[in-house]
């Protein structure tokens, strides 16, 4: 299968009416521009930029469907898997009269309805800034604290959000003892073989 071919960035800036500075975007104030105009950077997201893109964009899906954002959020990256933590939402109308009912549980439900009715949205977005096909979304909300995480798990590594990963020994290896040096060459010889 063909990775998907990462999304560029706009570094462009713009000021916003509060005298604050932000990335441009053609979509609105509250979206990274990518894959839009005006000109593209020549080069694929990376590092903090990765990241920051994920949080704006997955942020930006919510403003736009869910009606409102999240306070913070921040995205994680290790090896093959991106974490993005989304923390004080606050609550709709609808949902807090919910809440006040003493009903938080279906708070959690109908949040988590949105984010399964968004899966395809969030993974597609995922795919286009990485390059990599996303395997497996999974997604938790909590209400008090008010956090939502989005969970994904891509077809291969983010290039620099690296993992050791420990695996069981083979018997041969299980006779002689092994100082941790040798151990760490074997297993990326096994990484960098597959």
């Amino acid at each position: 299968m063909d990775p998907v071919a990462p999304r560029r960035l706009d570094t462009s800036r713009e000021t916003q009416g509060d005298g604050r500075t932000g990335l441009a975007s053609p979509a609105g104030p509250s979206l990274v521009a990518v894959d839009g105009q005006p000109a593209l950077s020549s080069t694929a997201l990376a590092g903090g930029h990765l990241l920051a893109a994920i949080s704006t964009s997955i942020v930006g899906i919510l403003r736009d469907h869910y009606g409102r954002g999240p306070m913070k959020a921040k995205t994680y990256a290790l090896d093959d898997i991106i974490v993005v933590v989304m923390r004080g939402s606050g609550f709709t109308p609808l949902e807090q009269t919910i809440m006040d009912s003493g009903e938080p549980d279906r708070v959690v439900a109908m949040r988590e309805d949105f984010q399964r009715v968004m899966a395809e949205r969030y993974k597609q977005t995922i795919e286009e800034l990485t390059g990599r096909k996303v395997l497996a979304f999974l997604s938790q909300a909590h209400v008090e604290p008010d956090i939502t995480m989005e969970i994904f798990f891509v077809d291969g590594p983010l290039e620099g959000f690296g993992a050791v990963e420990i695996t069981e020994p083979e018997q041969s290896d299980q006779a002689q003892p092994v100082d941790g040096e040798s151990v760490v060459r074997r297993l990326s010889r096994q990484r960098h073989a597959t």
